[in-house]
C-alpha cells in the first residue's frame, strides 16, 4: 500500500561534490536549501542581494553581478519612512545612515560577484509569476511604500523564457550547471487561483529553458501534501519538509561517495554551533579540544569550513 504519490527524479547527469562552488539566488526556499549545503560544510552562497521572489528581479541582480554594475545600484534607492532602501534588494539592507547603507549594498556587490564569478553550480529558484512596478521598472521589494505608488501584473511565459535564453548567453554563464527551482511555498497574498496561475507559469516557463529542473514544488504539493509536513502558517515547508527536500537534492545531486563524505563534516558542523551551559568544566574543555583538533584535520582536505 502507497499512502504518498512518489516523484521520480532521475540521478543528475552533473553531479555536485565537495570541489564545486554553489550560489543559490530566488526565494526564502532557495535559502532553506542553501542552509543544508552550509551545514554540510559545502563551499555556498546565498542570495547576496537578500531573498528576491520574482524571475525578473532574479535575472536583474545576476546581470548586476555578472557586469559588477555598481552604478546600476544607485538607480533604484528611495528614502522612505526615515530609511534608506533599494528596490533592487531585500528590506535587511534598509537603513537610517546613508553612508552605513551604501556600504551595504557595495558589499553585497563586491561578495556575490565574487561568489556568481567562481561558481560552477548556480541554482534559481523562482517564487512568483507577479511582479510590482514602479516607475516603469521592476522591483524586488515594495519596501511598505503606498500600493497605488506600483503597477502590478503577472508575467507571461515568454517574458520569463526570453529573460533567461538572453542572460545564460553571457559568456560567464556558459559553463556553469544551471539548476531551476520552483519554490513550493504558497502566495496567498495573491490569492490562492493567482497563486496557482503564477506557479503554473513559472513551471511552463523552465520548461523552456536549458538548464535542470529539480521538482522541489512537485514533492511538496504531491509526496507532502498533508498538512502536517507545513508550518504553523499553513504555507511554509515544516523542518520535516525541509529536510525530506534535501534528502531528495542530496540523492539527485551527490554521488554516494559525496554522502559520505558529508557525515563527518556535518557532525563538526554541529559540534561547532554547540553552545554548553558551563564552558570552565573540564567535560567542555576536552569537548573543544578534540573538536579543534578535528577542525584542523579536516581543513587540510576542506580548507573553506
Amino acid at each position: 500500500m502507497h499512502l504518498t504519490t512518489p516523484v521520480h527524479i532521475a540521478h543528475a547527469r552533473q553531479e555536485i561534490d565537495y570541489t564545486k562552488r554553489i550560489l543559490l539566488i530566488g526565494s526564502c526556499f532557495a535559502d532553506n536549501i542553501a542552509d543544508k549545503l552550509k551545514a554540510h560544510c559545502f563551499q555556498v552562497t546565498a542570495n547576496p542581494f537578500g531573498t528576491l521572489y520574482n524571475p525578473l528581479s532574479i535575472a536583474r541582480c545576476l546581470e548586476i553581478l555578472a557586469h559588477n554594475d555598481e552604478k546600476a545600484l544607485s538607480e533604484h534607492i528611495i528614502q522612505h519612512n526615515g530609511l534608506y532602501h533599494s528596490f533592487l534588494h531585500h528590506g535587511s539592507f534598509s537603513c537610517a545612515d546613508k553612508e552605513l547603507f551604501a556600504n551595504g549594498l557595495s558589499e553585497s556587490l563586491k561578495q556575490g560577484t565574487k561568489a556568481l564569478q567562481e561558481a560552477d553550480t548556480l541554482i534559481i529558484t523562482f517564487g512568483t509569476a507577479w511582479i510590482y512596478e514602479y516607475g516603469g521598472k521592476v522591483v524586488s521589494n515594495c519596501h511598505k511604500l503606498p500600493s497605488n505608488a506600483f503597477t502590478r501584473r503577472r508575467l507571461n511565459v515568454q517574458e520569463i523564457a526570453n529573460t533567461y535564453r538572453l542572460l545564460l548567453e553571457l559568456p560567464l554563464f556558459r559553463d556553469k550547471q544551471i539548476i531551476f527551482t520552483v519554490s513550493p511555498i504558497r502566495h496567498m497574498k495573491d490569492g490562492l487561483h493567482e497563486n496557482q496561475i503564477s506557479k503554473s507559469t513559472l513551471l511552463l516557463a523552465v520548461d523552456e529553458l536549458d538548464g535542470d529542473y529539480f521538482p522541489s514544488y512537485e514533492i511538496m504539493m504531491d509526496e507532502l501534501r498533508d498538512y502536517r509536513f507545513y508550518a504553523d502558517d499553513m504555507l511554509h515547508p515544516s523542518a520535516i519538509a525541509v529536510d525530506y527536500i534535501w534528502e531528495r537534492f542530496a540523492t539527485t545531486y551527490f554521488s554516494e561517495e559525496t554522502q559520505r563524505e558529508m557525515q563527518p563534516l556535518h557532525q563538526l558542523y554541529l559540534d561547532l554551533q554547540h553552545r554548553p551551559l558551563h564552558t570552565d568544566s573540564d567535560s567542555y574543555r576536552a569537548f573543544a579540544k578534540a573538536t579543534q583538533e578535528k577542525l584542523a584535520k579536516l581543513r587540510e582536505r576542506y580548507p573553506w569550513i
